[in-house]
């Protein structure tokens, strides 16, 4: 079987990086895969390279290649790197692969997502010994802790590890220089909309002391996932986009969010689209815009815009009820 030489994905794109808006090169990899593999809502989990440990490796460094072959390195200022799971998990990247990864970013600030238990002092120098060259952030740990909430991490996503899981690797990545990013996830199962709204508003103000970027992620459906066979019986509704802007609009520090999927059914999305001033792209793309900027008055605007659209939103924030079945699709 041949092996794909190129990442799973590859994009140029803008991010704001503190306080700067840069240019970014984002890679997915294919990697040796997630060693817990059980979110509810993740789809990455079929994405695993089954080879043994010296293919992967050739296979991982060939994709770093294919990156440098494609993409010249003047085009983007900042870099973005993914896998199935964690960048930092020796037995999804090998170490090796994380000096190709060094070399291959150094000069530059890189972003790389990892769970709590691989953010260790070890990982974190075997990058930065080749990755940096004396920038102010040259490297970003991402880590997915969905909520502060442990009980609703536990039952709503089964994500296998604590809020003091998190802290213990802020912590660490402190120590070493390192700065970290916490990804929050609106909506996961099992809560309702206002539930998920308030889990969200209070996961931020928890979160802040110990992350230097937040980020909020809105549930969406994803392929071949346990969410999905609930979504599939009507069990599960992704959240709307009005509970995004006004959690944004509330919130006392800046978060970004990228409301992949907003405006269709698997995604975030809103009620009535017939009402003027009511499309949900018009909101995707004020929360975008107020993502690169941080300017809310773009939110604002477009939440004024929809004042006669957002019934059917405050219906439900007032009547669905927990652990039952969402009220509308």
């Amino acid at each position: 079987m041949n092996r794909p030489i190129k990442p799973l994905a590859s994009w140029k794109g803008q991010d704001r990086f503190f306080g700067e808006v840069k240019s970014t090169l984002t890679a997915i990899f294919l990697s040796g895969g997630c060693s817990w593999n059980r979110c509810r809502m993740c789809g990455y989990k079929n994405d695993r390279d089954c080879s043994e440990k010296p293919e992967l490796i050739e296979h991982m460094k060939a994709q770093v290649s294919w990156l440098g072959e494609n993409f010249k390195s003047d085009e983007y200022e900042l870099g973005k790197i993914f896998t199935s799971g964690s960048v930092f998990d020796p037995n999804e990247v090998p170490l090796e692969v994380l000096d190709t990864f060094g070399t291959f970013f150094a000069g530059k600030p890189l972003v790389a997502e990892s769970r709590c238990e691989y953010v260790t002092e070890e990982a974190l120098e075997r990058l930065l010994s080749t990755l940096d060259s004396g920038q102010e952030h040259p490297l970003t740990v991402a880590i997915g802790l969905e909520t502060t909430n442990d009980a609703i991490r536990e039952k709503s996503i089964d994500k296998g590890n604590t809020f003091e899981d998190f802290k213990r690797a802020a912590d660490i990545a402190h120590k070493a220089g390192v700065s970290i990013k916490a990804y929050l996830m609106m909506k996961p199962l099992f809560l309702t909309e206002r539930e998920a709204m308030e889990d969200m508003q209070k996961s931020i103000a928890e979160v802040t002391p110990y992350a230097d970027m937040i980020s909020m992620n809105l549930c969406t459906v994803q392929g071949k996932t346990e969410l999905e066979q609930y979504w599939q019986r009507g069990s599960f509704r992704p959240p709307y986009l009005w509970s995004a802007v006004k959690v944004l609009l509330d919130s006392d520090v800046f978060v970004s969010c990228d409301p992949v999927g907003g405006g269709f059914k698997r995604g975030p999305h809103n009620g009535d689209k017939q009402v003027e001033g009511c499309l949900d792209k018009e909101i995707v793309s004020a929360i975008n815009e107020y993502s690169l900027s941080g300017d809310k008055s773009v939110l604002q605007a477009v939440w004024d815009a929809g004042a006669d659209c957002r019934e059917e939103w405050e219906f439900v924030l007032e009547n669905e009820t927990s652990w039952n079945m969402p009220l509308t699709k």
